[in-house]
């Protein structure tokens, strides 16, 4: 529950900070020349990772948030992935000689699933264009790499923590254990 609680109070400041940030460039009408250099080409930087997406809307704050969830899911990729495959092959030959007839089947399933913490991720750039009725926005997130560390390290004292209460409990309920044997040898 507290896990979801960050989750939403993480969403509301990153939608004030969208509202409220990111390059305050003219508006400009949508064609073919007009992709942002920086969405085409995203900067490099040792002490960051940066992603970048676009999205369409009829209404344009929609099509920024659109735009910034993809960024994030993209950047998140790149952070951690966990991904999930499994392939299958069947084959089998009937009949002999010249009249045998192969038969091969192949399946193949994959999974991909993100989950990171993003702290400190913000929207560097962004570039609202018109298009007659619909709006088309380019986000440029970026995420310091040093937040990337602070948030591994929480959750590696987290995971101790939660280790150590999970070893604790086992002790204890092996404490009670040999407890409950005693006295039953003392009968």
């Amino acid at each position: 529950m507290r896990y979801l609680q960050m989750i939403v109070a993480t969403m509301l400041l990153v939608l004030m900070f969208v509202g409220c940030g990111g390059s305050k460039q003219p508006l400009q009408s949508a064609s073919q020349g007009d992709v942002p250099d920086w969405y085409l080409n995203k900067p490099e930087d040792p002490n960051s990772l940066f992603e970048t997406a676009t999205a369409t809307s009829q209404d344009m704050q929609l099509a920024v948030d659109k735009a910034v969830q993809a960024a994030r899911t993209n950047l998140a990729r790149q952070v951690e992935t966990k991904v999930q495959a499994m392939q299958k092959r069947f084959q089998e030959e009937t009949g002999l000689g010249q009249d045998s007839q192969l038969l091969d089947q192949f399946t193949q399933a994959s999974k991909t699933i993100t989950s990171a913490t993003l702290s400190g991720s913000k929207v560097k750039k962004q570039q609202p264009m018109k298009d007659g009725n619909i709006w088309r926005v380019y986000v440029l997130i970026e995420y310091p790499l040093g937040a990337a560390q602070e948030a591994l390290k929480a959750q590696i004292k987290k995971n101790e923590q939660v280790y150590t209460k999970v070893r604790a409990s086992e002790a204890y309920k092996e404490l009670e254990s040999e407890v409950e044997k005693y006295e039953q040898s003392k009968k």
